[in-house]
């Protein structure tokens, strides 16, 4: 079954290999590379191209072109490294869906063989190679073929023991050049990294599972416990209780039973409507928020708009009542007769009155706004007054209370200073100049003894010089 939606260069790259002779299918699928390269690494994009390259077979085309002579390939091993390379990305993360099975139990040993097979035969081209470029270019190609296997070990791992087991990887690892097993020993120490990790990324799973089934089976032994012993007591109080109020006490333990399940069962329902729910309510919360900010600053603009406003006459008078203010103008002026005026002295008349009227509405503006601040003076006055009564005596009071007796206001804090010096000087007065006077009448005491056995009292929002 052909996927839908498949990619345009991908299907091209099909159709050219199906009609394209074979000598020129292994250069036509380096295509491939181009089109893989060119895709972000891990992302959803890369695995639905894998899918159409595995859906439309140019996967096993790369891998007959592998199993062929080297001679009779284009390009010769230069070629065949890059298949090798395609191929192996090609089948790393690759999800192969309704055709798993062919996947995991025949395309991937196959090219777990042929790679296997290929490094073979680069190893007996380099031995038998005479010239040292031409070694070190078919060391270049086997260390290519190699790490395309470990790429594709590394996320097959059920590979490994097939690949340790087989004959072609035996036959690598008994050569007698130094470059080579160098090679292969460094992909054999990597393989078996590979396999030891994944061996204990299995036993961290099973010791997890056999975790979570002892904790279940502690759980049900629990649960199985405190049932029985429930059932024991009831059959201990079912022995103590009346024959007759036996119906009536289970009764009362199944209404309770009852009880207790539509309490839990209501409780996981809200809840669970409550997560259902929170995000329309956060959104609610937000628009009601948006809304009210919004209708605020509407509220001020036309405010603004209504106070600077200039003066535009009457509004809304009906013909009638136009007809009555002229007759009513026309009675006042023939009774009232004026100086003559010309018609510049009448504009600048009509200009001053506009001025006037704009002053006066800006004047109201300020005249509101001072009516708010007195009004939040006497809030704040009140506040203070209510701190006051509710505030503890000086010689109870502890820690940050005595804060509560200051007062941000400069004259009310000039007003306490001067009635608690007078209050102090009738204090330290002789007793015989308190004689024939009161508490609150001014007494003549030196400034000098005072500040200095008292110093200055503190006013709120000043330092003291």
């Amino acid at each position: 079954m052909k996927p839908t939606g498949t990619d345009p260069r991908i299907l091209s790259l099909a159709a050219e290999v199906a009609k394209s002779p074979e000598q020129n299918v292994p250069v036509i699928l380096l295509k491939l590379k181009e089109i893989i390269n060119n895709t972000p690494l891990g992302s959803s994009e890369l695995k639905k191209i894998k899918q159409d390259i595995y859906c439309y077979d140019l996967i096993q085309y790369c891998l007959l072109v592998l199993s062929q002579d080297c001679s009779r390939i284009q390009g010769g091993w230069t070629t065949i490294s890059q298949l090798t390379q395609i191929l192996s990305h090609c089948c790393v993360g690759l999800e192969p869906g309704e055709d798993a099975e062919e996947f995991y139990n025949e395309l991937l040993p196959s090219a777990a063989e042929n790679f296997l097979v290929l490094g073979r035969r680069l190893q007996t081209c380099f031995i038998n190679a005479a010239k040292g470029e031409e070694k070190d270019e078919l060391l270049h190609f086997f260390q290519i073929v190699t790490d395309s296997l470990f790429w594709l070990l590394g996320d097959h791992v059920q590979l490994i023991q097939s690949v340790l087991q087989s004959d072609h990887f035996l036959h690598l690892l008994q050569t007698d050049n130094v470059q080579i097993g160098s090679t292969v020993m460094t992909m054999l120490q990597s393989i078996l990294q590979i396999s030891r990790s994944k061996r204990t990324k299995i036993l961290l799973k099973l010791n997890r599972q056999k975790e979570e089934e002892d904790r279940r089976l502690r759980l049900q032994l629990q649960r199985q416990r405190a049932m029985r012993l429930s059932r024991e007591l009831r059959l201990s109080m079912l022995e103590i209780v009346h024959p007759g109020q036996v119906e009536k006490h289970n009764r009362e333990i199944e209404d309770k039973s009852a009880l207790i399940i539509q309490k839990h069962w209501r409780g996981y329902r809200e809840r669970k409507n409550f997560r259902q729910q929170r995000p329309s309510l956060t959104e609610y919360k937000a628009a009601v928020t948006l809304q009210r900010a919004a209708l605020k600053f509407l509220a001020k603009c036309r405010k603004k708009k209504k106070l600077f406003a200039h003066w535009q006459g009457l509004r809304e008078l009906t013909d009638a009542r136009r007809v009555e203010l002229k007759r009513q103008v026309d009675d006042y002026v023939r009774r009232h007769p004026g100086s003559p005026m010309s018609e510049v002295t009448s504009r600048e008349l009509h200009s001053q009155a506009q001025e006037r009227l704009q002053h006066y509405f800006m004047g109201r503006a300020l005249e509101e706004r001072a009516q708010q601040h007195r009004e939040a003076l006497m809030a704040q006055i009140s506040t203070n007054i209510e701190q006051l009564l509710k505030a503890p005596s000086l010689k109870e009071a502890e820690g940050k209370e005595p804060e509560l007796f200051l007062s941000r206001s400069r004259p009310v804090a000039a007003k306490a200073k001067q009635a608690h010096l007078t209050t102090l000087k009738h204090i330290q007065a002789p007793w015989w100049k308190k004689l024939g006077e009161e508490a609150g009448d001014e007494i003549d005491v030196p400034k000098d003894e005072l500040s200095v056995e008292l110093g200055t009292l503190f006013i709120g929002g000043t330092k003291p010089p």
